[in-house]
Order: structure tokens, then sequence, then C-alpha cells
């Protein structure tokens, strides 16, 4: 125990001594230790902040996501284990150090703007109630009573001038409003325009051929007409004009795509039925490769005579002569089975044949044989 406190003894006078021969500008620096007899110091002199933004490509102001954003960007960049091309320890530790130093100068600007509008909100609450009552929102100036006269004539002149805009923006409502009718009513006099021209065009057309004698060779000219039968549906202008019409031969659109559609629709199952029984049965892979050209080329007509379907619903004026669709795969499933009655048709009318030359040829065999005996006696 002896020996122990005789060295710390020593030691501490040894501390104490050589401090005392340190100089007073080296002792400023803290964390200050000589070990033999070199001074040495863990101090670190700061770096700039400026440059640790410009090593992270970012500007003073900048929100935290941006720093996060950068520094994960330098990261793929320069770490070492990134395997890029741009991979670089010491630049990577650089980087590092900046993120550390940029991180800390926006917690402490955070801190210090917390601060203030802490210390803001305490001043506001510190204000004696007096004071805020006669504030007047800054307005005026003189003694309270002035500035309250004052401060009453400024929301007179405010409530004023609000007024004002909200009559100003419902006069630009109605004037919008006014302007969109105007557009309408130009849109409906151009069409009125072009119905009249139709007409015009229309009246000088027939003025035409009447001038070039084109009704003048009209079956029952100069007949009165006859009286028609009345209809209390329609006016009889309108009647005795569709009367006209159809004893003219006249038909409308729509019966004329009716029997159009009907018309290509039976049309495509004959040809369809006449081309299955031409390949027969049964069908060799050329044949049944023909057939699928033939079904494809029948998918395809049904497409358009599908869309004629939808042409003539927009114009048939009663909806219960509506058209549905075709269906090709039913359409070809109703050839197919027509194919086979016909070929079962066929084929028992061959076995009905053959049967009857069977027995046709049996029943002239005793004929024969009695035409021959007979010819055998008489010579």
């Amino acid at each position: 125990m002896k020996w122990l406190c005789v060295m710390t003894t020593k030691i501490g006078w040894h501390v104490s001594a050589h401090s005392t021969m340190i100089p007073e500008r080296v002792k400023l620096f803290p964390y200050g230790c000589i070990i033999g007899h070199r001074l040495l110091s863990d101090h670190k002199p700061k770096s700039n902040i400026k440059d640790s933004y410009r090593l992270l490509k970012l500007q003073e102001g900048c929100s935290l996501d941006d720093v996060r954003n950068s520094y994960r960007n330098l990261a793929k960049q320069y770490h070492p284990d990134s395997g890029s091309i741009t991979a670089d320890s010491a630049t990577f530790v650089q980087i590092q150090e900046a993120y550390r130093a940029v991180l800390a100068d926006l917690g402490r600007k955070m801190e210090s703007i917390k601060n203030n509008s802490e210390e803001e909100d305490e001043s506001k609450f510190k204000a004696p109630q007096h004071r805020q009552y006669l504030s007047f929102e800054g307005i005026g100036f003189g003694t309270p009573s002035k500035r309250q006269r004052q401060y009453m004539q400024f929301r007179v002149d405010r409530a004023s001038e609000q007024v004002m805009e909200y009559r100003k923006q419902k006069l630009e409502s109605q004037y919008a409003m006014n302007d969109s009718m105007m557009v309408k009513d130009i849109r409906q006099s151009k069409k009125i325009k072009i119905t009249q021209a139709i007409e015009r065009l229309v009246e000088d057309l027939i003025q035409e051929s009447m001038a070039k004698g084109d009704f003048d060779n009209l079956s029952g000219k100069g007949k009165p007409l006859k009286k028609f039968s009345y209809c209390p549906h329609i006016d009889p202008m309108t009647h005795n004009l569709n009367r006209i019409l159809i004893d003219n031969g006249y038909q409308p659109e729509w019966i004329l795509m009716q029997k159009e559609i009907r018309e290509t629709i039976e049309q495509l199952r004959k040809d369809i039925v006449t081309s299955r029984n031409k390949f027969g049965e049964p069908m060799t892979p050329y044949k049944e490769k023909q057939w699928s050209q033939v079904c494809e080329q029948f998918v395809e007509n049904i497409k358009k005579l599908n869309k004629r379907v939808n042409d003539f619903n927009l114009v048939v004026p009663i909806l219960s002569r509506q058209m549905v669709h075709f269906n090709a795969d039913k359409e070809i499933a109703q050839a197919l089975k027509t194919c086979e009655t016909l070929m079962e048709k066929t084929e028992t009318t061959k076995m009905n044949t053959k049967e009857n030359e069977q027995e046709n040829k049996h029943s002239f065999k005793p004929k024969a044989s009695f035409l021959k005996w007979i010819n055998l006696m008489l010579k």
C-alpha cells in the first residue's frame, strides 16, 4: 500500500510539473495530454457545412427527404460493395461525414425554428388583455377612441368591397350563362339554315326535272285523285302522301333492309350446305383444311350481316320488328345436321333403287326362261 501511494504521488507530481511547462496558448485546446515530451490532441477542426452540402449535391434549405435521397444515390455510386465503376471507399467516407454534418445542421435549424415559434406563442399569451382588445388589427392612430372609429370605418369599407365583389361575380356568371345561350342559339340557327338550304336544293331539283319534262309521262296524269280512306291516327295530308308513295311502288328503307338480310342469310346457308356436300364422307385432311377455310369465310360473312342487322334496328319504327344477331357456330351446326339428313336420304334412295333392281332381275329370269322354251318348241 505504501508503494502504491508513492507511485500515485510521483505520477501526479510529474503531470503537474509538465502541465506547468505547457504554454498558455496550448492549454486552450480541450482534451490535451502529454505523452513523453510530445504534445498530442484529439481535436479535429470542423469541416465547412457548405462543403458538406456541396459534396452531397444539395443546397442549403433543402428538406430531410432530399438529403436522404441524395445520400442513397451517392452510396449506390461510391460504396465499396456496390460493384459500380465509380466505387471508392475514401470518397464514401467523406460522403458519410458530410451526411452526418448536414443532418446535424438540419436538426439545429429545426430546433431553433421550434424555439422561436414557442417564444412567439409565449409572447402572444403574455400580452395584456386590454392591449389585445385595443389592437384594432393594427389600423388607425391616435387615442383608443379615434382608433376605434377608424377601425369601424375600415370594417364598413371592407364589407362594401366584399358586397361589390359578390355582385361582380354574380354578374360574370350571368354573362357566362348568356354567352352559352348565345352559342346554343347560333348552333340552332346554323341547323335551321342547313335544313332550309336542303329544302331549297330539293325544290330546285324538282323545278329542274319539271322543266326537262320528267313529270310529263306519269301514270294518272290529268285524272282526279281517288278519295282515300280516313285514318284517325295521322292527318289526312300525311295519309294521302303515304298512299301515293305505296301506289307508286315506294318501300321504306327498313323494309328493303329486312328483305336484304333475309335473302343474304338464306343464300349463306345454302352455300355452306352445298360446300359441305361436295366434300362428302369420309373427309381427308386436305378436305378438312378446305372445310375450315369455308367456315372462316362464313364467320366473316355473318359478322358483316350482323352489322347490317344493327343498321336495321336503328331505322325500324316498330320495336317488335327488330332482329337479333345471327350466331355463326349455330348456323354451322345446323348446316352439318342438314348435310347428315341429306346424306341419309341419298343412302336410303340408293338402297331402295338397288332393291328394286334386284327384284326386277328376279322377275325377269322366269320370263326369259319361258321365252326360251317357246322358241325351242317353235323350232
